[in-house]
């Protein structure tokens, strides 16, 4: 019998790699676009100030704040923060840390985001068939061990997210509810109206093409079509959503971050909100 010895693969230095293409782009455009997110983001949660819009009847908030839970605008579901609530004195207070963990907790736990800043913040690797750090050691487990092992809580992360979506289609619902001069409502539709109606779309095709309601859905069934017809369709809704998961995880990331610069402009007096109806 013929017999052949086949070397075993070498590992790579960081970054090493014989491939001829330019690999290292799209880690870096994923570094630099969480990057301007999260830098932007924290900056805008701790202003406390010009997420809401009232000007020329409009009724417009930023979904960075909202829900408002405590707040000083017309948006705050219980009034201004009460002397009983705890909050560190080093720390400015600011209704977006009440709610922002939760969103942020979702994606930043997401299968689809995990994989991406893996790449892009930790080099695991930067990209296929590129060497990667060697911090990881002979007892590296993945996501099996403490603390990654964490990231499972994504599952319970998405029930929250859902009722986010409802919140946030309140919100554009409200928006076309606008104040006349004399105190009354009437309906309206400016372009924050419009911005804030796109949000919760884009941001429920992301939500709702999440891996884990994929599995709750029919995943965890060996049986679906034969089955239950309505699971069958359920699930194959979701499954189209799921194959453009991120598409919309980056459509959605940016215009939510698009929408709270949209309202913050107009309560600056930066730009003017136009209204159409």
């Amino acid at each position: 019998m013929t017999q052949s010895s086949l070397p075993l693969p070498q590992i790579r230095a960081l970054g090493e790699t014989r491939r001829q293409d330019a690999w290292w782009v799209q880690p870096l455009l994923v570094f630099l676009g969480f990057s301007a997110f999260i830098v932007y983001s924290t900056w805008a949660a701790f202003q406390a100030n010009h997420y809401w819009f009232a000007g020329g009847g409009a009724n417009y908030l930023s979904p960075f704040y909202s829900p408002e839970i405590f707040g000083t605008s017309p948006h705050a579901l219980f009034g201004p923060k009460p002397d009983w609530l705890p909050w560190p004195s080093f720390i400015p207070f600011s209704p977006a840390f009440l709610i922002l963990w939760a969103p942020g907790g979702f994606r930043f736990t997401c299968y689809y985001y995990r994989g991406a800043y893996y790449k892009a913040f930790w080099g695991d690797p930067f990209n296929c068939a590129v060497g990667e750090p060697g911090f990881r050691g002979k007892n590296y487990r993945g996501e099996h061990k403490f603390p990654l092992i964490l990231q499972n809580v994504h599952r319970y992360f998405f029930y929250i997210a859902a009722l986010f979506i409802v919140l946030l289609s309140y919100d554009a619902v409200i928006s076309y509810i606008w104040t006349t001069p004399d105190g009354g409502k009437t309906f309206g539709i400016g372009v924050g109206t419009l911005v804030l109606t796109v949000n919760p779309i884009l941001l429920g095709a992301y939500t709702f093409g999440c891996h884990s309601l994929r599995h709750l859905i029919g995943g965890k069934h060996d049986c679906i079509s034969s089955c239950s017809a309505a699971r069958q369709s359920a699930y194959g809704c979701v499954s189209a959503l799921n194959r453009r998961h991120m598409l919309w995880a980056w459509l959605s990331l940016f215009w939510v971050g698009f929408t709270d610069v949209y309202v913050r402009l107009c309560s600056m007096g930066v730009i003017t909100d136009l209204r159409i109806i």
